[in-house]
């Protein structure tokens, strides 16, 4: 009776992140449209002051937000709570501070402008400026979506933002041409319409909305947000470090090329996206709801499947890289030796995202500063070693064992603190082989080569799997027939 209750939550977990996914499976096609199309307009040099322009506005929003997104998704399923109020609460400080860093940034433009782009102009102060105050607005309007568990609403909002992005790369592609801020309207102006939109219907739809007694404080919630300051920065230099690596000691034609590796990698990215928006909420409800004797066990069977389809993407990505470096164009072909090792960030930060959670429940983010700091440090000493010499595969291999290290002393300390059995040693076996096999394509030459022996490994990682990869392939199978029944009830 037991496992039938398991076998029922775990099919019913897969259909809400289909939910999720589905959304940002069709983002991921549209991707495969909107990343040839920039990448054709823009030369390497212009893609890679694109790329930073992310990178840039980040760092505001991050001393803007104080934690608080962590708080609202923390204390969201607590007792004695008004969602709204703490929406409310959680949004209130942001916004001031946002607005402060934002009039700095607008008074010493021309400075900040140059340094990042080597460019300055009112328009590209505009869209800095436009970004940063729109994300914290839709940071937590996204995050109110999540926690309520709309998996269908959150896909459609990616799905329209991706539209509107390759709408606006071709508008502005015919008005600007060759230049970077072709990427900067692209990203700002979606967001803007979409957040927009969302703050209207949010403040005016109040259905189902019942007022409830609201105990938390605007101190427990700093309380709990701040110290996720430090681990946001160091994130923040962790996905950072190497493209301003290659920025400043190669140039910006290098930057576009590894940020065009970066975003092949969208494939692994968009999974982690979704995981984490998916997984967040679950994982918190679970723990504040239910015994440990059902959560710990079903914590650790949801980590093996993760695992599983984790690095099956990564293996398949490497072994078949020439054919989706195709859609890049010419200038961009070097991407291929970059994408063997940047395919572990992905993998890693998602596995992090379940193992780590025992930190967030325990409510000790000093653990994450750790990790994170260690994880610096060895970033920039990579860095600083390869990127000279191998420039973007030197980043990327420096990125890799970042990460490695990241995922191990974070999960360490994540396990002090609230103690699940995961499947490490099979996990630690299949990425030793992924990182030889990354080793190899990145050195070699024939392509042929590299398929044949990925797709020899992709074999070895399903047998080595083969428990985990039935369980997945019965989960579809009931999927599609259940469809089918729909359809014909239909």
């Amino acid at each position: 009776m037991g496992n039938d209750n398991n076998s029922k939550e775990n099919k019913n977990v897969l259909a809400s992140f289909v939910e999720f996914f589905y959304g940002n499976f069709v983002v991921l096609l549209l991707g495969f449209i909107s990343l040839p199309l920039i990448t054709r307009f823009l030369s390497t040099d212009e893609y890679g002051r694109t790329s930073l322009f992310l990178s840039a506005v980040s760092i505001i929003y991050i001393f803007a937000i104080l934690g608080l997104d962590q708080s609202y998704i923390r204390f969201f399923y607590s007792d004695e709570v008004d969602t709204r109020k703490l929406f409310a609460q959680c949004l209130r400080l942001p916004v001031i501070l946002i607005i402060i860093l934002s009039a700095a940034y607008t008074a010493f433009s021309g400075f900040f402008n140059n340094l990042l782009f080597e460019r300055s102009g009112w328009d590209i102060t505009l869209l800095v400026v436009g970004y940063t105050v729109t994300s914290v607005f839709e940071r937590f309007l996204f995050l109110n979506i999540r926690m309520q568990q709309k998996g269908k609403l959150y896909s459609n909002l990616n799905i329209l933002t991706k539209v509107l992005n390759i709408s606006f790369i071709i508008l502005f592609a015919l008005i600007l041409g060759n230049d970077f801020k072709v990427g900067l309207y692209a990203m700002t102006l979606p967001l803007v319409i979409i957040t927009a939109s969302l703050l209207a219907a949010y403040l005016v739809n109040k259905k189902g909305y019942t007022p409830k007694a609201h105990s938390v404080t605007e101190k427990e919630l700093l309380t709990y947000g701040i110290p996720f300051v430090p681990m946001l920065l160091m994130e923040w230099l962790l996905s950072s470090m190497d493209k301003w690596s290659i920025r400043f000691l190669n140039d910006f034609s290098e930057t576009g090329v590894y940020s065009s590796a970066m975003q092949i990698m969208t494939v692994l990215m968009t999974l982690k996206i979704t995981y984490v928006a998916f997984w967040s909420p679950i994982a918190m409800k679970k723990y504040e709801q239910e015994p440990e004797e059902v959560v710990k066990p079903f914590f650790a069977d949801m980590f093996q499947k993760v695992q599983f389809l984790c690095l099956l993407a990564a293996f398949a990505i490497t072994a078949f890289r020439s054919i989706i470096v195709l859609v890049l164009g010419e200038d961009y072909r070097q991407a291929s030796k970059i994408i063997p090792f940047l395919s572990l960030m992905p993998v890693l930060s998602i596995l992090f995202e379940m193992t780590g959670q025992g930190i967030k429940f325990k409510k000790q983010p000093k653990y994450f500063n750790y990790a994170s700091a260690i994880a610096i440090v060895c970033n920039l000493c990579g860095n600083l070693l390869l990127v000279p010499v191998y420039r973007g595969v030197g980043a990327a291999a420096a990125t890799a064992l970042t990460y490695i290290v990241y995922f191990a002393v974070g999960s360490y300390f994540a396990n002090r603190c609230y103690h699940i059995d995961y499947d490490i040693k099979r996990l630690v076996l299949m990425a030793f082989v992924y990182i030889v096999y990354a080793f190899y394509a990145t050195v070699c030459e024939n392509e042929w080569m590299n398929v044949a022996a990925g797709v020899i490994l992709i074999i070895v990682h399903i047998v080595i799997n083969r428990r985990v990869a039935s369980a997945l392939w019965g989960y579809a199978a009931d999927a599609i027939k259940s469809m089918k029944k729909d359809k014909r009830r239909d």
